[in-house]
């Protein structure tokens, strides 16, 4: 598939109204405390500083009411800013997590396992959340409170030069202090998140191999493994949190800062009573969003290392071309062709053809190719040369949608979702009709099955199938491929670890399926129901024809199940 956009911008999106309104919505604080200080500012010079004795009631109605208009408001904007903060950050995440995963379904499995999945788990959950707090907390307060503190610092300075200049000198001293201490915050961040990623990813195997932790005895060691590794993190945090609390520290000190100096320069004669009053009104009101901005480089430097995560994550190439606007495959018999098919470092050149209506046994030794080659056949993995084509269709001419409607796979690298199990046979088309659903459940014995359970398809399963038996697993897995009567059929050691019964699931499925199928085994009985024997052997078609006449030759298939026989005796 072609790349996949990268990051969204923040004001994309339809988003561009909230920065708007947060905009709109730190002027408004401004104006509220500018507000109030105007009239801190007059009550002191008329009243206290000029020695009024009683002001009339009109008088302290006004007053009182325009402060209480003023606090409402700044309360009610404040409120606000939370809520458009927090939709802000919300949206992007949204837009971000669904191209993500656009990207992850369109990455092939084999792409994929080169990555540890406790890490590409990690990009959903925890760089996704570092972005979100970046937004909603971080610029969010980051737009208001410049536009909060620039619009009362400039009615300061108009109230008050000297006061506004000696807040503002506070201001710039605390703000150049804090973007000092923070370069380190960057580093830190960077070493929580790689500890993080590590524990992680090692959790995540773990929880999928629990049995082989517990067969080999290995309980004890793995939770040292993992107390080292949260130790490690646990550190990481606490540096990254001492840094972080430095900033929050400064952010303190400024506030403090600029209220001894607004009170020194008052006590000294440099200022009127009344604007020393208004000065410290406006302090304690940018108090509040100062200690915010404290936080802004935390969230900042932590959404940057999420960032070239999440950027490189989507730079990863999937495996896949999708060609723009190509037209849908058309329905054909399944005449499925091999030309030179080549996958770097696994397949080598394999050109074979398997007929409309043929059983096509795939055979070779471990690790010969052979379900790297149902993968390309089945378009999860583009060649990197050659062709597959169905029908005389280029697959890689076409939405790889249509092609995943024409075929059915069932392979150990294809697991039974958690739910019910309705939901996993009808996967692949879930408003398939009933009677369409009940054929596929008679053709693999999943109507014998259901009826030993006790809520039926309705019978919910964990991750994997648990809590079904082997047999019945792949019972459903085969029902789920063969939904809708796909073109070609393709079975990765679909009758592998099952006793005779559940075999003769794969028999009845083999001899009823009008289409094309593609069966890796190892079994020799399994070659006895196959038109046709594809031979594999590192990488290359070394053998085709009748399975007949290469059992009974010395090539390759021959010594491939004779030496088979020997082991089995």
């Amino acid at each position: 598939m072609r790349a996949t956009a990268g990051l969204p911008r923040v004001g994309g999106g339809g988003r561009g109204w909230l920065l708007v309104a947060l905009v709109g919505n730190g002027l408004g604080q401004a104006t509220a405390a500018v507000v109030t200080a105007f009239v801190v500012e007059r009550a002191f010079s008329r009243y206290l500083v000029a020695g009024v004795p009683r002001p009339d009631a009109r008088a302290v109605l006004v007053v009182a009411a325009t402060l209480g208009a003023a606090a409402l408001g700044s309360a009610w904007l404040r409120s606000r800013e939370r809520v458009d903060a927090e939709r802000l950050g919300q949206h992007y995440t949204h837009e971000l997590r669904l191209r993500l995963f656009a990207h992850l379904t369109a990455t092939s499995s084999r792409r994929l396992q080169q990555h540890s999945q406790g890490a590409t788990v990690l990009r959903f959950i925890g760089d996704l959340t570092a972005l979100r707090k970046w937004i909603s907390l971080g610029l969010a307060r980051l737009i208001v409170a410049t536009m909060m503190t620039g619009g009362s610092l400039l009615a300061l300075l108009v109230l008050s030069p000297t006061l506004g200049l000696v807040v503002l000198g506070v201001l710039v001293l605390g703000t150049t202090w804090s973007l000092v201490v923070g370069r380190g915050l960057r580093g830190a961040a960077q070493e929580a998140r790689r500890r993080r990623s590590r524990l992680a990813a090692n959790v995540n195997e773990k929880v999928g191999a629990v049995a082989v932790v517990q067969a080999f005895g290995q309980a004890e060691q793995e939770q040292d493994r993992v107390r080292r590794q949260s130790r490690r993190l646990r550190r990481a945090m606490v540096e990254q949190a001492r840094f972080a609390g430095r900033l929050r520290g400064i952010s303190e000190g400024t506030v403090g800062g600029a209220t001894a100096a607004v009170i020194i320069v008052g006590v000294t004669g440099g200022a009127p009573p009344a604007s020393v009053a208004a000065t410290m009104t406006i302090v304690g009101l940018l108090a509040a969003p100062l200690r915010d901005l404290g936080r802004v480089q935390e969230y900042w430097h932590g959404a940057q290392v999420s960032r070239e995560k999440l950027r490189a994550f989507l730079a990863r190439p999937t495996g896949l071309v999708e060609v723009q606007g190509a037209p849908g495959l058309v329905a054909g018999a399944g005449r499925l062709e091999l030309d030179d098919v080549t996958v770097d470092g696994v397949l080598h050149g394999v050109t074979a053809t398997a007929e409309s209506g043929q059983v096509v046994a795939v055979v070779g030794p471990n690790g010969a190719g052979k379900t790297t080659l149902l993968s390309v056949a089945a378009r999860l993995l583009d060649p990197d040369a050659g062709s597959v084509l169905l029908d005389g269709q280029d697959l890689a001419a076409h939405p790889a949608a249509d092609a995943r409607r024409r075929l059915g796979l069932v392979g150990p690298d294809l697991p039974l979702l958690r739910g019910t199990i309705e939901r996993n046979l009808c996967y692949r088309w879930p408003d398939a009709p009933r009677h369409e659903v009940e054929r596929v459940m008679t053709l693999c014995g999943l109507d014998e099955v259901v009826a030993t359970l006790p809520d039926g398809v309705d019978t919910r399963i964990a991750e994997g199938g648990a809590g079904l038996s082997a047999g019945q697993r792949q019972r459903l897995s085969l029902g789920r491929a063969l939904l809708g009567n796909p073109s070609v059929l393709l079975l990765d050691e679909a009758d592998a670890n099952l006793d005779r019964a559940a075999a003769t699931v794969v028999d009845d499925v083999l001899t009823a399926h009008p289409g094309t199928t593609l069966v890796v085994t190892h079994r020799r009985e399994r070659l006895a129901t196959a038109d046709v024997v594809w031979c594999i052997e590192d990488g290359r078609l070394v053998e085709v024809g009748p399975p007949d006449e290469l059992l009974a030759g010395d090539g390759p298939t021959a010594r491939l199940f004779g030496a088979a026989m020997e082991a089995a005796r």
